[in-house]
């Protein structure tokens, strides 16, 4: 579309250049004649009016009149000329900074930043200096998207990058490479990397100051990533993709700081897309299997359930714990194949066990934000023919504050297919009362940071007797995780938990390992062949005895 455009405005200026020429060919012809003829008639009309002439010439008259007429033409045509010259130079000039600048911020754009960025290193390499890449990224800028809408979002756009152009040094490269991130790039002497560290922290603490906005104070953090181009730096793109890396290490290390680019961090990278690539792969391959954690009574010392657990048997990295590979689900939003590929597996599973078993599935806040959720997981249970008052679906506390209302309807949809819901990790979050009446929850689960201490750690007792007098009151079970030994289980049983689950009876079990106990326990339905030659040993024997 735009190289049409730009073959009209070529044929455009093309035509008009051509009419300029016949004008200014037409006004020359009309100088010359005004010159010829100009004389002649100016002489005859003062005869004429003095009475020596006979009169003027009307021929020449009309030819000297056509010739002042021309000229005028020509001057307006020159005049018009002149104006339309300064417009196109104008709009040449707005087009060029239009591409080569951010028109919100007037920053540079991502192209012009790398050919600038080019430039100053060059100049730096010359006078022995070095040249440091900051890339700046918003922290929740989406959320005052979100809140307050776009036009909020452009005011804080605009005040950021007022923010930065005031702490970076001037005659330097700002840039705004889209969305929420925006960079910049300045030399500094090799030998004192600590000045890149006061201006990394001055641009931190100037940009957090709340930002007044309709009577809103809007604050917004940002994450830094530093790289520094010396001798043995590859290249522009490279400086980049490293400050780029750092960036997302400041984030992942807890946000509002900056990082310097550090080799590990791209190994690590490299190890992330690595496990990506792999879960990409081993999600439908069928990688992802369920573990099985015990679930007791402590009351009675009886096998309740199970809660499943994922786990990634890889063909090349081996068994691998969720820690490492449900972040990165979550971050690239495999989590609900993931999850839903698991909870298949799981009920196969499940639904040979004795009857009175129940499995516990935790399910991701990422998943909470489907709407689709708890039809999927009802799809499931008709598909695999597990029972619905067998599967209780674990959700956590801070899940519920992005969509409470979404979290609302699909509680209500699951719980009328007779699934539990339990509020999971309970105590480390919001704890908030509300969410316990908001959401018709059946059982509290209490975290197990609070369980493992609860005998050294008078406060995390005394949480734990809170939430289980409260569980008591509202008519809600408490389940307790993290209990390692037998010590931990007896406090339990004074305090008043239910249920219990943890090391202390042993670690999370594979499909095989798990059967193996159920069949120890009698919790297996016996195969129709056994029981069909146990019932011809029993006839054979009712034979011999009469």
């Amino acid at each position: 579309m735009s190289e049409e455009n730009n073959i009209k405005s070529a044929n455009k200026h093309a035509v008009s250049a051509r009419r300029d020429v016949v004008t200014s060919v037409i006004v020359i012809f009309a100088i010359l004649m005004f010159v010829g003829t100009g004389g002649t008639v100016i002489t005859e009309a003062i005869a004429s009016l003095s009475g020596y002439g006979g009169g003027t010439d009307k021929m020449l008259v009309s030819a000297f009149l056509l010739n002042i007429a021309l000229i005028l033409f020509g001057w307006r045509r020159y005049r018009d000329l002149s104006a339309e010259v300064v417009e196109r130079t104008a709009a040449e000039e707005l087009a060029h900074s239009l591409a080569a600048t951010d028109p919100l911020t007037g920053f540079l754009n991502r192209r012009t930043l790398t050919d600038k960025t080019t430039e100053m290193i060059a100049t730096a390499q010359r006078k022995g200096k070095s040249t440091a890449f900051l890339m700046l990224d918003l922290d929740n800028f989406k959320t005052v998207n979100d809140v307050h809408g776009h036009s909020a979002g452009d005011i804080v756009l605009k005040e950021v990058a007022a923010r930065i152009s005031n702490v970076i040094p001037p005659n330097n490269l700002l840039a705004r490479l889209g969305g929420d991130e925006f960079a910049c790039a300045f030399v500094f002497d090799p030998d004192q990397p600590e000045l890149v560290d006061r201006i990394a922290d001055d641009l931190i603490d100037s940009i957090a100051m709340p930002i007044l906005e309709n009577g809103n104070h809007l604050v917004v953090t940002t994450s830094i990533g530093i790289s520094r181009f010396d001798a043995e730096t590859a290249g522009v793109d490279v400086l980049m993709r490293r400050a780029d890396i750092a960036m997302y290490s400041a984030k992942k290390q807890g946000r509002n700081r900056f990082c310097w680019f550090d080799v590990t961090m791209e190994q690590e990278l490299q190890t992330r897309n690595t496990i990506e690539s792999g879960m990409r792969k081993g999600i439908p391959a069928g990688e992802f299997v369920p573990y099985y954690e015990q679930q007791i009574d402590l009351a009675t010392g009886k096998l309740t359930g199970f809660e499943m657990l994922a786990r990634w048997e890889s063909p090349t990295q081996g068994l691998v714990s969720p820690e490492v590979f449900i972040p990165i689900a979550e971050e690239t939003g495999m989590i609900g194949d993931l999850s839903l590929s698991v909870m298949r597996k799981c009920f196969e599973d499940a639904k040979n066990w004795d009857p009175s078993l129940s499995v516990a599935v935790n399910i991701s806040p990422i998943q909470l934000l489907d709407p689709w959720l708890a039809q999927k997981i009802v799809k499931l249970l008709v598909e695999t023919g597990f029972q619905a008052n067998r599967l209780e679906i674990e959700i956590t506390e801070s899940s519920l504050f992005e969509n409470l209302s979404l979290a609302q309807s699909i509680v209500g949809s699951l719980k009328n297919q007779g699934i539990r819901i339990a509020l999971d990790d309970f105590g480390t979050g919001y704890s908030s009362l509300a969410h316990l009446r908001a959401l018709p929850f059946d059982r509290i689960k209490i975290d197990r940071s609070f369980v493992t201490s609860i005998l050294e750690n008078p406060e995390s007792a005394a949480i734990v007797k809170a939430i289980t007098s409260l569980g008591e009151s509202l008519g809600m079970p408490i389940t307790a995780e993290g209990i390692e030994d037998k010590a931990i289980e007896d406090e339990l049983r004074n305090i008043g938990c239910s249920k219990g689950q943890g090391w202390h009876y042993g670690r999370p079990l594979s499909t095989q390992q798990l059967r193996k106990v159920l069949a120890e326990r009698n919790l297996l339905p016996k195969p129709p062949e056994a029981s069909s030659d146990e019932n011809e040993a029993q006839t054979d024997e009712q034979r011999k005895a009469g």
